[in-house]
């Protein structure tokens, strides 16, 4: 195993009773990267962590840890922070306390504990809040309250279970670049499971999108915003307009696209709305629905071979519901899916 790996998995499954959760899953991180587990609910995202952590026994595979196997190790021996979605701060303990209180109980006292209470505290900018108590704080201060508690046990991989989900969107922007910056100026491996495609893209170095136990697609969000590879993967990061290719033919689900040229020899195609040029080409549609959106205008059209979202710049004439016209979907517009 490499040195610049933090964390892999190998050929991990986990079951709850007799149903599967995650089956023979493989993954490698490496040390100092930020990874989104993303996916919908129930895709396996969340019970990976928790078998990361220790909270999950797993039924087959192997978890190693600076390529040390830790499968069967105990949680508190891990070396591997979490940091909850509830924060689980103690509401009666100061800010000062809460981020003290793994480290008392691993022995640590005196001018020792301080020094790191302090340290972690800083690292968050919020060290002249270290005598309130968390009902005084904010969401977005409690959050980071929670973040220096596992910061200050040095964690060799630090989990965080949805870390935005909590926040109003303002406070969810603001700790965005709070985390970005904590994990580069301290270089630890995080990884953070998340169902927001825009928090991941936002985040991470590297994205590990999963469906129904298994891994989807691994890249970077440049990777997984312009070429998904697959139908799930494009419509989870909002191509809203996805086509199979059968026997040369473009193929909605309802009908097959008057589509003129060849067509890549893949699985399908995938537009986003702002890749459909209205005003031209040779598809036909009925204005359904419009909304402003402040730079933009977005349609919802009715076709012949079903429902196309489409967008475009909200400086051009808008046309009205009910109206008809005409549109194009130029391949070389498209995301060109690999696989179904």
């Amino acid at each position: 195993m490499s040195d610049a790996t933090a964390l892999s998995l190998e050929k991990l499954t986990l079951r709850y009773g007799n149903t599967t959760a995650v089956e023979s899953l493989d993954l490698t991180i490496g040390k100092g990267e930020l990874v989104a587990l993303l996916g919908p609910s129930g895709c396996g995202k969340t019970t990976t962590m928790r078998a990361i952590a220790g909270l999950l026994a797993p039924s087959g595979g192997t978890i190693r840890l600076d390529g040390v196997d830790i499968t069967r190790v105990a949680t508190n021996k891990r070396h591997i922070g979490l940091m909850f979605q509830s924060y689980a701060l103690f509401p009666h303990l100061t800010v000062f306390d809460n981020v003290a209180f793994g480290l008392k109980l691993k022995g640590i006292k005196g001018a020792d504990l301080r020094n790191r209470v302090e340290s972690g505290l800083k690292s968050v900018g919020l060290m002249d809040y270290a005598a309130r108590k968390p009902p005084e704080l904010s969401g977005g201060q409690q959050q980071r309250v929670a973040l220096a508690r596992s910061m200050v046990m040095e964690p060799k991989v630090l989990l965080l279970d949805e870390p935005l989900s909590n926040l109003d969107a303002r406070l969810r922007l603001d700790m965005r670049t709070e985390l970005q910056r904590v994990q580069k100026e301290t270089g630890v491996t995080m990884i953070f499971v998340t169902h927001d495609q825009a928090e991941a893209l936002a985040l991470a170095d590297r994205i590990v999108v999963m469906r129904k136990g298994a891994i989807e697609q691994i890249g970077t969000p440049e990777e997984i915003y312009n070429a998904p590879v697959s139908h799930f993967v494009a419509d989870f990061v909002g191509f809203e307009n996805i086509y199979s290719i059968r026997d040369g033919r473009l193929h909605s689900d309802t009908a097959t696209l008057p589509i003129d040229g060849p067509l890549p020899d893949a699985a399908g195609l995938a537009f986003r709305p702002r890749a459909v040029v209205l005003g031209q080409g040779n598809l036909r549609g009925t204005v359904r629905g419009v909304s402003f959106a402040g730079g933009t205008r977005e349609y919802v059209l009715e076709t012949a071979f079903g429902t196309v979202k489409a967008e475009a710049d909200a400086a051009l004439p808008a046309y009205r519901l009910g109206e008809e016209l005409v549109f194009d979907l130029p391949i070389q517009n498209a995301a060109i899916l690999s696989r179904q």
